[in-house]
């Protein structure tokens, strides 16, 4: 769980700062687009497909965990689960401070 939580947090804060959605949702519109498609009659909303992007990557990190060693699962630190989504709060901050300071 470890892994998956700090892959999700992790991708997830990449996918929004690079913009690197799996596909973009015109709500106006009901359109679904695979990946970054710009505004078209209304706002794109991209994230559902960060989340999506996340999960993916997540999933696959989760899997790829479950076949380490349990000698080497044991050493991984449980306190990266609340370590990187305390830094990803933090950097969310940074990145939206323009809302905060108006």
């Amino acid at each position: 769980m470890v892994v998956w939580t700090v892959v999700f947090v992790s991708a997830y804060t990449l996918a929004v700062w690079n913009n690197y959605a799996l596909f973009t949702y015109h709500a106006a519109l009901y359109e679904l687009v695979l990946g970054v498609d710009k505004a078209k009659d209304g706002p794109a909303m991209y994230w559902y497909g960060w989340i999506a992007t996340s999960a993916i990557a997540a999933g696959l990190a989760g899997l790829a965990a479950c076949w380490l060693p349990e000698s080497l699962t044991r050493r991984i630190w449980s306190g990266w689960a609340w370590l990187v989504p305390l830094a990803s709060i933090l950097f969310f901050a940074w990145l939206l401070r323009g809302y905060f300071l108006r």
